[in-house]
Protein backbone atom coordinates (compact mmCIF):
# COMPACT_ATOMS: atom_id res chain seq x y z
CA UNK A 1 0.00 0.00 0.00
CA UNK A 2 1.28 3.51 -1.12
CA UNK A 3 0.77 7.11 -0.33
CA UNK A 4 0.83 10.11 -2.09
CA UNK A 5 0.52 13.91 -1.85
CA UNK A 6 -1.96 15.52 -2.92
CA UNK A 7 -3.02 15.38 -6.59
CA UNK A 8 -3.91 18.23 -9.02
CA UNK A 9 -7.37 18.58 -9.69
CA UNK A 10 -9.28 17.01 -12.84
CA UNK A 11 -12.02 18.15 -15.13
CA UNK A 12 -15.15 16.44 -15.68
CA UNK A 13 -14.53 13.27 -18.18
CA UNK A 14 -16.88 12.76 -21.62
CA UNK A 15 -17.55 9.64 -21.29
CA UNK A 16 -19.79 7.59 -23.98
CA UNK A 17 -22.41 5.09 -24.39
CA UNK A 18 -21.04 1.21 -25.63
CA UNK A 19 -21.80 0.27 -28.75
CA UNK A 20 -24.06 -2.71 -29.65
CA UNK A 21 -21.04 -3.95 -31.70
CA UNK A 22 -18.75 -3.48 -28.77
CA UNK A 23 -21.21 -4.85 -25.93
CA UNK A 24 -21.15 -8.31 -28.16
CA UNK A 25 -17.22 -8.47 -28.73
CA UNK A 26 -17.20 -8.14 -25.07
CA UNK A 27 -19.62 -10.94 -24.48
CA UNK A 28 -17.57 -12.94 -26.72
CA UNK A 29 -13.93 -11.57 -25.11
CA UNK A 30 -15.66 -12.52 -21.69
CA UNK A 31 -16.58 -16.20 -22.56
CA UNK A 32 -13.08 -16.74 -23.91
CA UNK A 33 -11.66 -15.65 -20.45
CA UNK A 34 -14.22 -17.01 -18.04
CA UNK A 35 -16.68 -19.73 -17.69
CA UNK A 36 -20.30 -18.99 -17.20
CA UNK A 37 -21.52 -18.15 -13.86
CA UNK A 38 -23.96 -20.76 -12.72
CA UNK A 39 -27.73 -20.77 -12.74
CA UNK A 40 -29.19 -21.74 -9.47
CA UNK A 41 -32.84 -22.75 -10.41
CA UNK A 42 -36.29 -21.96 -8.44
CA UNK A 43 -36.88 -23.71 -5.71
CA UNK A 44 -40.49 -25.02 -4.55
CA UNK A 45 -43.38 -22.75 -5.46
CA UNK A 46 -40.95 -19.50 -4.68
CA UNK A 47 -39.99 -18.56 -8.68
CA UNK A 48 -36.72 -17.04 -8.34
CA UNK A 49 -33.57 -17.97 -10.05
CA UNK A 50 -30.01 -16.92 -9.02
CA UNK A 51 -27.05 -15.98 -11.43
CA UNK A 52 -24.28 -16.83 -9.01
CA UNK A 53 -21.76 -13.67 -9.98
CA UNK A 54 -20.33 -14.85 -6.30
CA UNK A 55 -18.54 -17.77 -8.04
CA UNK A 56 -16.40 -15.78 -10.24
CA UNK A 57 -12.38 -15.73 -9.56
CA UNK A 58 -12.51 -12.54 -7.98
CA UNK A 59 -15.99 -13.14 -6.25
CA UNK A 60 -17.64 -10.68 -7.91
CA UNK A 61 -19.19 -10.29 -11.66
CA UNK A 62 -16.91 -6.75 -11.51
CA UNK A 63 -14.13 -9.18 -13.12
CA UNK A 64 -16.34 -8.57 -16.65
CA UNK A 65 -16.01 -5.39 -16.91
CA UNK A 66 -12.38 -5.04 -15.87
CA UNK A 67 -11.24 -7.37 -18.17
CA UNK A 68 -13.28 -6.04 -21.03
CA UNK A 69 -11.58 -2.95 -20.16
CA UNK A 70 -8.17 -3.81 -20.13
CA UNK A 71 -8.38 -5.44 -23.12
CA UNK A 72 -9.03 -2.38 -24.86
CA UNK A 73 -5.84 -0.32 -23.84
CA UNK A 74 -2.48 -0.68 -25.45
CA UNK A 75 -0.36 -3.14 -23.37
CA UNK A 76 2.48 -0.04 -22.19
CA UNK A 77 -0.96 1.91 -20.79
CA UNK A 78 -0.73 2.43 -17.05
CA UNK A 79 -4.30 2.28 -15.56
CA UNK A 80 -5.79 3.35 -12.40
CA UNK A 81 -8.86 3.05 -10.64
CA UNK A 82 -11.37 3.76 -7.48
CA UNK A 83 -13.44 1.04 -5.79
CA UNK A 84 -15.34 0.41 -2.74
CA UNK A 85 -13.07 -2.98 -3.54
CA UNK A 86 -14.81 -5.55 -5.99
CA UNK A 87 -14.04 -3.50 -8.90
CA UNK A 88 -10.42 -2.87 -8.19
CA UNK A 89 -10.44 -6.72 -7.33
CA UNK A 90 -11.64 -7.54 -10.82
CA UNK A 91 -9.14 -4.79 -11.91
CA UNK A 92 -6.29 -6.38 -10.40
CA UNK A 93 -6.94 -10.00 -11.51
CA UNK A 94 -7.05 -9.01 -15.52
CA UNK A 95 -4.18 -6.96 -15.25
CA UNK A 96 -2.33 -9.78 -13.47
CA UNK A 97 -4.19 -12.11 -16.56
CA UNK A 98 -3.21 -9.40 -19.19
CA UNK A 99 -0.06 -8.18 -18.21
CA UNK A 100 -0.87 -4.79 -17.02
CA UNK A 101 -0.02 -2.44 -14.67
CA UNK A 102 -2.47 -1.13 -12.51
CA UNK A 103 -2.99 1.16 -9.16
CA UNK A 104 -6.34 0.59 -7.07
CA UNK A 105 -7.84 3.09 -4.72
CA UNK A 106 -9.94 2.44 -2.18
CA UNK A 107 -10.96 4.03 1.02
CA UNK A 108 -9.30 3.91 4.21
CA UNK A 109 -13.24 2.32 5.33
CA UNK A 110 -12.69 -0.72 2.34
CA UNK A 111 -14.15 -3.98 3.91
CA UNK A 112 -11.11 -5.46 4.79
CA UNK A 113 -12.14 -9.08 3.11
CA UNK A 114 -11.63 -7.12 -0.07
CA UNK A 115 -8.61 -5.12 0.43
CA UNK A 116 -7.04 -8.29 1.62
CA UNK A 117 -7.60 -9.99 -1.40
CA UNK A 118 -6.35 -7.06 -3.38
CA UNK A 119 -2.90 -7.15 -2.03
CA UNK A 120 -2.17 -10.94 -3.48
CA UNK A 121 -2.09 -9.45 -6.74
CA UNK A 122 1.03 -7.47 -8.47
CA UNK A 123 -1.04 -4.13 -8.68
CA UNK A 124 -0.50 -1.05 -6.08
CA UNK A 125 -3.12 -0.64 -3.68
CA UNK A 126 -3.66 3.01 -2.20
CA UNK A 127 -6.21 4.13 0.40
CA UNK A 128 -7.22 7.64 0.43
CA UNK A 129 -10.09 9.34 2.75
CA UNK A 130 -13.44 7.87 4.25
CA UNK A 131 -15.65 6.86 1.74
CA UNK A 132 -15.88 5.97 -1.69
CA UNK A 133 -16.61 9.18 -3.04
CA UNK A 134 -12.94 10.30 -1.30
CA UNK A 135 -11.49 7.20 -3.35
CA UNK A 136 -12.92 8.18 -6.85
CA UNK A 137 -12.36 12.00 -6.48
CA UNK A 138 -8.26 11.22 -5.72
CA UNK A 139 -7.82 8.62 -8.61
CA UNK A 140 -9.11 10.49 -10.99
CA UNK A 141 -7.10 13.48 -9.71
CA UNK A 142 -3.77 11.75 -9.99
CA UNK A 143 -4.77 10.13 -13.44
CA UNK A 144 -5.22 13.58 -15.11
CA UNK A 145 -1.66 14.97 -13.84
CA UNK A 146 0.12 11.37 -14.56
CA UNK A 147 -1.60 10.63 -17.80
CA UNK A 148 -3.01 7.17 -16.27
CA UNK A 149 -5.97 5.43 -18.06
CA UNK A 150 -8.86 6.09 -15.28
CA UNK A 151 -11.24 3.03 -15.49
CA UNK A 152 -14.44 4.17 -14.10
CA UNK A 153 -16.39 0.90 -12.00
CA UNK A 154 -19.57 2.29 -13.79
CA UNK A 155 -19.25 5.02 -15.95
CA UNK A 156 -16.75 3.25 -18.85
CA UNK A 157 -17.94 1.96 -21.91
CA UNK A 158 -15.78 -0.87 -22.20
CA UNK A 159 -16.69 -1.66 -18.40
CA UNK A 160 -20.13 -1.88 -19.20
CA UNK A 161 -19.64 -3.68 -22.48
CA UNK A 162 -18.42 -6.40 -20.49
CA UNK A 163 -20.82 -6.74 -17.68
CA UNK A 164 -23.38 -6.96 -20.65
CA UNK A 165 -21.88 -10.40 -20.51
CA UNK A 166 -23.88 -11.54 -18.07
CA UNK A 167 -27.05 -11.48 -20.29
CA UNK A 168 -25.66 -12.97 -22.65
CA UNK A 169 -25.06 -16.19 -20.63
CA UNK A 170 -29.04 -15.88 -19.37
CA UNK A 171 -29.51 -16.14 -23.28
CA UNK A 172 -28.32 -19.95 -23.41
CA UNK A 173 -29.62 -20.80 -19.67
CA UNK A 174 -33.17 -19.54 -19.61
CA UNK A 175 -35.43 -19.48 -22.05
CA UNK A 176 -38.05 -16.37 -21.69
CA UNK A 177 -39.83 -13.76 -21.27
CA UNK A 178 -37.45 -12.92 -18.26
CA UNK A 179 -37.46 -9.84 -15.60
CA UNK A 180 -33.68 -9.81 -14.72
CA UNK A 181 -33.01 -8.20 -10.58
CA UNK A 182 -29.53 -6.53 -10.08
CA UNK A 183 -27.83 -3.88 -7.38
CA UNK A 184 -27.58 -0.55 -8.45
CA UNK A 185 -24.76 2.34 -7.38
CA UNK A 186 -22.98 3.88 -10.05
CA UNK A 187 -24.89 2.18 -12.68
CA UNK A 188 -22.64 -0.05 -14.82
CA UNK A 189 -23.75 -3.64 -14.53
CA UNK A 190 -27.96 -2.24 -14.91
CA UNK A 191 -26.57 -0.22 -17.95
CA UNK A 192 -24.89 -3.20 -19.39
CA UNK A 193 -27.69 -5.72 -18.60
CA UNK A 194 -29.91 -2.99 -20.00
CA UNK A 195 -28.24 -2.68 -22.94
CA UNK A 196 -28.52 -6.62 -23.52
CA UNK A 197 -32.22 -6.50 -23.07
CA UNK A 198 -32.47 -4.31 -25.45
CA UNK A 199 -31.70 -6.58 -27.88
CA UNK A 200 -35.02 -8.54 -26.98
CA UNK A 201 -38.40 -8.21 -26.72
CA UNK A 202 -39.34 -10.51 -23.63
CA UNK A 203 -36.68 -8.85 -20.98
CA UNK A 204 -37.32 -6.58 -18.15
CA UNK A 205 -34.30 -5.00 -16.15
CA UNK A 206 -34.95 -4.07 -12.71
CA UNK A 207 -32.40 -2.44 -10.58
CA UNK A 208 -32.23 -2.44 -6.92
CA UNK A 209 -30.60 0.63 -4.61
CA UNK A 210 -30.10 0.67 -0.97
CA UNK A 211 -32.09 3.39 0.33
CA UNK A 212 -29.05 4.83 1.79
CA UNK A 213 -27.53 5.47 -1.12
CA UNK A 214 -29.75 6.23 -3.95
CA UNK A 215 -27.33 8.93 -5.84
CA UNK A 216 -28.64 7.30 -9.18
CA UNK A 217 -31.74 7.46 -9.21
CA UNK A 218 -32.11 11.02 -8.04
CA UNK A 219 -29.96 11.68 -10.86
CA UNK A 220 -32.00 10.47 -13.14
CA UNK A 221 -35.02 11.75 -12.01
CA UNK A 222 -33.33 15.63 -11.80
CA UNK A 223 -32.02 14.79 -15.17
CA UNK A 224 -28.28 15.75 -13.70
CA UNK A 225 -25.60 13.96 -11.44
CA UNK A 226 -27.24 14.70 -8.07
CA UNK A 227 -24.92 14.61 -5.05
CA UNK A 228 -26.40 13.57 -1.87
CA UNK A 229 -25.37 12.39 1.43
CA UNK A 230 -24.97 8.58 1.49
CA UNK A 231 -26.02 6.83 4.82
CA UNK A 232 -24.26 3.25 6.27
CA UNK A 233 -25.27 0.58 4.61
CA UNK A 234 -24.66 -3.05 4.44
CA UNK A 235 -24.75 -2.63 0.64
CA UNK A 236 -20.95 -0.98 0.83
CA UNK A 237 -20.55 -1.91 -2.65
CA UNK A 238 -23.16 0.52 -3.67
CA UNK A 239 -22.74 2.96 -1.82
CA UNK A 240 -21.34 6.18 -2.67
CA UNK A 241 -22.28 9.29 -5.12
CA UNK A 242 -21.67 9.30 -8.93
CA UNK A 243 -19.21 10.83 -11.38
CA UNK A 244 -20.22 14.20 -13.29
CA UNK A 245 -21.66 13.19 -16.33
CA UNK A 246 -21.93 9.94 -15.66
CA UNK A 247 -23.23 8.51 -19.00
CA UNK A 248 -25.19 5.68 -16.90
CA UNK A 249 -27.64 8.53 -15.72
CA UNK A 250 -29.03 7.97 -19.51
CA UNK A 251 -28.18 4.48 -20.27
CA UNK A 252 -30.28 3.61 -16.93
CA UNK A 253 -33.11 6.14 -17.41
CA UNK A 254 -33.59 4.92 -21.01
CA UNK A 255 -32.55 0.54 -20.95
CA UNK A 256 -33.44 -0.27 -17.14
CA UNK A 257 -37.35 -0.73 -16.80
CA UNK A 258 -38.14 0.15 -13.29
CA UNK A 259 -35.77 0.95 -10.41
CA UNK A 260 -36.37 0.22 -6.44
CA UNK A 261 -34.98 0.61 -3.21
CA UNK A 262 -34.14 -1.43 -0.29
CA UNK A 263 -33.98 -1.16 3.49
CA UNK A 264 -31.25 -2.07 6.09
CA UNK A 265 -33.24 -4.88 7.33
CA UNK A 266 -34.84 -6.47 3.62
CA UNK A 267 -31.22 -6.71 2.92
CA UNK A 268 -29.93 -8.37 6.37
CA UNK A 269 -32.78 -10.57 5.67
CA UNK A 270 -31.74 -11.52 1.88
CA UNK A 271 -28.00 -12.12 3.37
CA UNK A 272 -29.79 -14.68 5.63
CA UNK A 273 -32.40 -16.13 3.16
CA UNK A 274 -29.98 -16.71 0.72
CA UNK A 275 -27.92 -18.27 3.17
CA UNK A 276 -30.14 -20.28 5.41
CA UNK A 277 -32.40 -21.28 2.25
CA UNK A 278 -30.14 -21.30 -0.99
CA UNK A 279 -26.73 -22.45 0.42
CA UNK A 280 -25.47 -19.16 -1.19
CA UNK A 281 -22.83 -16.67 0.72
CA UNK A 282 -23.47 -13.00 -0.98
CA UNK A 283 -22.08 -9.71 0.44
CA UNK A 284 -24.78 -6.77 1.08
CA UNK A 285 -24.54 -5.65 -2.44
CA UNK A 286 -24.87 -9.02 -3.92
CA UNK A 287 -28.19 -9.89 -1.86
CA UNK A 288 -29.95 -6.74 -2.81
CA UNK A 289 -31.00 -7.92 -5.77
CA UNK A 290 -33.31 -10.94 -3.58
CA UNK A 291 -34.34 -8.42 -1.19
CA UNK A 292 -36.07 -6.45 -3.57
CA UNK A 293 -37.84 -10.01 -4.74
CA UNK A 294 -38.34 -11.31 -1.23
CA UNK A 295 -40.23 -7.50 -0.28
CA UNK A 296 -42.60 -7.97 -2.69
CA UNK A 297 -41.19 -5.12 -5.37
CA UNK A 298 -40.84 -6.71 -8.04
CA UNK A 299 -43.88 -7.53 -10.57
CA UNK A 300 -43.10 -11.26 -11.44
CA UNK A 301 -45.25 -11.30 -14.80
CA UNK A 302 -42.29 -14.07 -16.02
CA UNK A 303 -39.92 -15.81 -14.80
CA UNK A 304 -37.67 -14.09 -12.72
CA UNK A 305 -33.64 -14.48 -11.83
CA UNK A 306 -31.97 -12.43 -9.41
CA UNK A 307 -28.17 -11.45 -9.80
CA UNK A 308 -26.30 -12.23 -6.55
CA UNK A 309 -23.43 -10.24 -7.65
CA UNK A 310 -20.73 -10.75 -4.89
CA UNK A 311 -19.90 -13.10 -2.01
CA UNK A 312 -16.90 -10.48 -0.44
CA UNK A 313 -18.03 -10.58 3.64
CA UNK A 314 -16.12 -10.64 6.50
CA UNK A 315 -16.55 -14.01 8.44
CA UNK A 316 -17.01 -11.88 11.65
CA UNK A 317 -19.74 -9.73 9.51
CA UNK A 318 -21.50 -12.42 7.94
CA UNK A 319 -21.60 -14.37 11.47
CA UNK A 320 -23.29 -11.62 13.31
CA UNK A 321 -25.72 -11.24 10.51
CA UNK A 322 -26.58 -14.95 10.55
CA UNK A 323 -26.64 -15.27 14.00
CA UNK A 324 -29.08 -12.78 14.97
Amino acid sequence: MACYGEPAMSSTRAVRAPTLDEVHDAARFIASMLPPSPLAASIGSFSLALKLEGLQPTGSFKVRGALAALKSLPPDRAVITASAGNHALGIAYAATRLNRHATVVTSTTAAEAKTAAIRQFAVELVQVGTSFDDAEAWALRLAARNDFHYVSAYNDPNVIAGQASIGFELDKQLEGPLTVVCGVGGGGLASGLGLWASTRADVRVVGVESAASTALSTSIQAGRQISMDIGPTLADGLAGNIEHGSVTIDLVGRYVHDLVTVSEDEIFGAVRYLAFERGVIAEGAGAVSVAAVLAGRVCNTAKTVAVVSGRNISPAKLGAILAS
